[in-house]
């Protein structure tokens, strides 16, 4: 006897860009679909609703983290949380997409059952009761990084007498008027909540361990604006986009060719905004620019809450925490009511969801990824796993259009299967891996050994190539010889013993 069809043909795990961009596109290019979005949290947003310090914002510019089927109309092009979330609940709203929202619903595990050509969800419930879905295919959205834990780097505040704020746990009445902090870290949350707490406090200091490259741009698009007045908001939008997209490439591409000049280029829009006389050491990396990811610094507000007296940046070690602030072993003591520690994210993989085929467990980590939105031999999985070196939205627009397209192929061919079958004579015709590339950034390095493999070469890559990555997932056929499409029942037999010659 055949199987009830599953309760959807797609289920999406999580209501953030990523999930509520799949929606989007499905409605669009694959309308014939069923789907549901299951999301933790009682709001949609993702990143943008977790995190609450502030001045919370972008730094990548809205239109390239903005879709490629929504303008963006607000007039800063380096947006704020509250700006980001309207954006998304416009979308949702205009296009029907909250009606298919699950909210308070924690996806717990997830087995695909051959057999049945389906996914099998378990979910927890806000209230702790536990409920169950089916789906014949599972994209996740979850993001990257853990939403329940941040990175731990190890302090023992001791003594330390005043309060301690994790950004990622902020809470709504902290009162920091008049107040001295010290925020650990200088990625691109350090140089957003320091400017932004400057404006109350009595003093904020960023303590660095190591600096960070940082360039200044204005928080509005000037080209952008004026476009907007004299063509129509989708022409004006689209021309704004094909420019930052043409420009981040640049840009990257000039940093990893003639990283001496891009360097150079960063100092002097630092020496416009503080003057000749900065201190070039604490804006000077061990490393060179686009090796970590740029930290943004809209409208120079931090370098102006410097020149105004209200924050700094100090360069150290930290020896030890005392009741009055934080001890560096150089001796300094760096007096503190409050200490944010901006250290940076713990990354987690496909949402920390317990992912199983037929009931045996997946470690990701032995899995290759494929064109940077599958997985070797996952049948009917998708994930996002945004750039690191441009806007998170440009690989999730690409990832859901080519999603889309394998759900069409699908259907044209009756399969309810679609895997990405790699054999062992392709594994071992694989001569080089790189994880995350030369990028260094802490947050990456840490979590190398959890994350899935990565060849030099398509399709068993996540690359970070957007013009590139967008023409090949775009214009390559989805029957490519590797993505194998199957029937369950009989069909599912071949499947299964190309997996058997696959392990």
């Amino acid at each position: 006897m055949l199987a009830p069809p599953p309760d959807y043909d797609v289920l999406i795990v999580g209501a953030g860009i990523s999930g509520i961009g799949m929606a989007a596109h499905m409605q669009m290019k694959a309308p014939h679909h069923s789907y549901a979005i299951v999301e933790r949290r009682e709001n949609l947003g993702g990143t943008w609703d977790l995190f609450r310090y502030p001045g919370i914002r972008s730094d990548s510019d809205m239109h390239t983290l903005g879709f490629d089927f929504e303008p963006w109309r607000h007039e800063k092009s380096i947006a704020d949380a509250p700006a980001i979330l309207d954006y998304l609940n416009t979308i949702v709203d205009e296009r029907g997409i909250r009606q298919h929202i699950r909210f308070g619903h924690r996806v717990v595990s997830a087995d695909f059952r051959e057999d049945e050509a389906r996914w099998h969800v378990e979910m927890e419930l806000d209230d702790g009761s536990t409920t169950h879905l089916t789906a014949n295919f599972l994209y996740l959205g979850a993001g990257y990084y853990d939403y329940d834990e941040p990175h731990d780097a190890g302090f023992q505040f001791g003594e330390f007498e005043g309060q301690v704020i994790h950004p990622q746990f902020w809470p709504e009445d902290l009162d920091y008027a008049g107040k001295k902090v010290v925020v650990i870290g200088s990625g691109a949350t350090a140089v957003t909540i320091v400017p932004s707490m400057a404006a109350k406090a009595g003093h904020v200091t960023m303590l660095q361990r190591t600096p960070t490259w940082m360039f200044a741009r204005p928080a509005k698009d000037k080209l952008a604006n004026f476009l907007r007045k004299i063509l129509p908001d989708g022409l004006a939008y689209k021309i704004t986009r094909f420019k930052n997209i043409k420009m981040q490439d640049i840009a990257f591409k000039t940093a990893r060719n003639k990283p001496e000049k891009v360097k150079q280029a960063l100092y002097k829009g630092i020496e416009k905004a503080l003057g000749p006389d900065f201190d070039k050491d604490t804006f000077t990396p061990p490393y060179n620019p686009w090796e970590q990811r740029l930290c943004l610094v809209p409208d120079d507000d931090l370098f102006e809450a410097m020149k105004a007296g209200k924050a700094d940046i100090v360069t150290g070690h930290i020896a030890g925490f005392e009741k009055d602030g934080v001890r560096l072993k150089s001796g300094e003591l760096l007096e503190a009511d409050i200490i944010v520690t901006a250290t940076g994210l713990k990354l987690a993989v496909a949402g920390k969801i317990s992912i199983s085929l037929g009931g045996e467990p997946i470690d990701f980590s032995q899995r290759f990824y494929y064109k940077g939105c599958m997985f070797s031999n996952v049948p009917n999985l998708a994930v996002v796993f945004g750039y690191i070196n441009a806007s998170w939205t440009l690989r999730a627009d690409i990832n859901s259009d080519f999603i889309c397209r394998v759900l069409r192929e699908m259907r044209a061919k009756g399969a309810a299967i679609a895997n990405p079958v790699m054999t062992r004579q392709m594994e071992a015709q694989i001569e080089e891996e790189d994880v995350f590339g030369d990028f260094s950034s802490g947050y990456l390095q840490r979590a190398k050994h959890i994350n899935p493999r990565n060849a030099t070469e398509y399709p068993w890559r996540l690359n970070q190539e957007y013009v590139h990555d967008r023409k090949k997932m775009a214009n390559d056929p989805v029957d490519d010889g590797v993505l194998v499409f199957a029937r369950p029942g009989a069909n599912a037999r071949a499947s299964h013993e190309q997996l058997e010659a696959a392990e």
